[in-house]
């Protein structure tokens, strides 16, 4: 063992010659940090010939015995028992850093816990336009995009303070997504959330973009979902985290929070149940609603929507409008069994304009999918959404193929009511998507939309997303 570690010292000995006495510090210092067996030598030449660490600063590795005699030990485990993915190591200060889908970092009491994490999309489309929808509706033009660029940082303090900062790199400027801070598990209000964040309406719209079913969101979830708002909110699990609710009073704000006195005001709220839960949700049945009472606060307000597709025009759009007052209800269900899911939405709004004739827009969607490699769709009880799918052999380990999993979804959309004609939209969807491993996914999506009295619109689209 000395024998390899002098090795090792004397290669990064020989790499820092030409370099000052800074830069020495400086490379050995890293090794110091990642470097398996250079401790001793790293230290002497950072703080002096003859020097040697003292024994708290040593590797975790090489002192405890319990490690070698169990390759696992030093991985902790998750909330099922099982343990960590990747290598786990301890720093001087205790604090333990490991991968499991992303960076983690944990004290030994756990009363410091944070995520390290990001995520990457890019999108490739192509589009055949029939009869004068072009001329029509909107010019269809094919190209790419990185739909998404995101980092982001989470975690808690003392077991009973979260925190999260989410931004988003694609646009021109840098957009805050979720910045927010919370109280969780306390004993009288159970979780208080403050700050930017996605209102509790809709399960297309809270499972993340990571995790969802197709490369976009469906019409119905695009078109009425709130989205995120700045506000605060109450939430809790109920039943064995059988049932969950949440509300929450939010503000209109841009993606840099500002919103003025007069911008409109939300309060917005979800329950929902599992009457059926077995496996660990292998099998399942989710059923919820939401509401959403909206104040425009004297601006305008307007629905529109794309053909599911961010690269293609919107089809529906029902322009600028007057209205005292929004009320938006949304029904959700959803069942996995297996290997085999579905799932559905319908949302209606009722727009009070004051003066003029009330209105009323509605649109639904139902999607399912089957992983023909035996994998499921997963849920977290505590928030009622869906999660990352994990292949049970990645692609490339002992022959494996990632996962696979096609699906379907048929989605329609009414903008027309009374003497607002903003458009019908239906899309027929079908998807192919690959899992490569926990981190990477590729996903091809085919959209047959059909905007009524118009014309249609083949897209063919294509995504590589990593997300950690």
């Amino acid at each position: 063992m000395w024998n390899a570690e002098q090795a090792a010292a004397r290669r990064l000995s020989a790499c820092t010659r030409p370099r000052s006495t800074r830069g020495n510090r400086l490379v050995w210092a890293l090794a110091l940090t990642v470097i398996p067996g250079t401790e001793d030598v790293a230290f002497s030449r950072i703080h002096g010939e003859g020097t040697r660490p003292p024994d708290g600063n040593r590797r975790v590795d090489r002192v405890d015995a319990r490690t070698a005699a169990s390759p696992t030990a030093s991985q902790p485990a998750d909330a099922t028992g099982k343990q960590a993915h990747g290598s786990t190591d301890a720093d001087s200060s205790g604090l333990r850093w490991f991968w499991k889908d992303t960076v983690r970092i944990e004290s030994p009491d756990k009363n410091f816990r944070l995520k390290l994490g990001g995520r990457f999309q890019g999108d490739w489309a192509v589009f055949d336009t029939r009869h004068d929808l072009e001329e029509e509706v909107a010019d269809f033009e094919e190209g790419t995009e990185v739909r998404r660029a995101r980092v982001y940082y989470s975690g808690t303090l003392y077991k009973h303070f979260e925190f999260k900062t989410q931004i988003d790199l694609t646009e021109r400027n840098i957009e805050a997504k979720d910045v927010y801070v919370g109280l969780i598990d306390h004993w009288a209000i159970g979780n208080l959330r403050f700050g930017h964040f996605k209102e509790p309406f809709g399960l297309n719209e809270l499972t993340s973009s990571k995790y969802i079913m197709f490369l976009e969101r469906s019409q119905t979830t695009e078109t009425f979902a709130p989205g995120r708002n700045t506000g605060i909110m109450l939430h809790d699990t109920a039943l064995d985290e059988r049932a969950t609710w949440a509300v929450g009073f939010f503000r209109e704000t841009d993606e840099f929070f500002n919103g003025e006195v007069s911008d409109g005001l939300h309060l917005t709220g979800r329950v929902t149940a599992l009457p059926w839960y077995e496996e660990e949700g292998r099998k399942l049945v989710h059923l919820g609603v939401a509401w959403s009472h909206q104040d425009p606060g004297g601006d305008d307000i307007g629905f529109d929507a794309r053909p599911e597709s961010h690269l293609a025009p919107k089809l529906a759009d029902s322009d600028d409008m007057t209205a005292d007052r929004v009320d938006v209800i949304g029904v959700e269900a959803a069942l996995v069994c297996g290997s085999f899911s579905v799932q559905g939405e319908y949302i209606q709004a009722f727009v009070n304009r004051g003066e003029g004739s009330d209105l009323e827009f509605n649109s639904f969607y139902v999607q399912g999918s089957y992983i023909f490699t035996g994998e499921h769709r997963h849920y977290a009880t505590d928030v009622a959404e869906f999660g990352r799918i994990r292949p049970q052999r990645n692609f490339g380990d002992d022959g494996g193929m990632g996962a696979w999993e096609v699906a379907v979804r048929y989605s329609y959309l009414d903008l027309n009511d009374e003497d607002l004609r903003g458009g019908r939209v239906s899309d027929v969807s079908a998807g192919l998507n690959w899992y490569v491993d926990p981190n990477v996914r590729v996903s091809w999506n085919y959209v047959h939309s059909n905007a009524h009295d118009s014309g249609f619109a083949n897209i063919f689209q294509m995504r590589l997303q990593v997300a950690f």
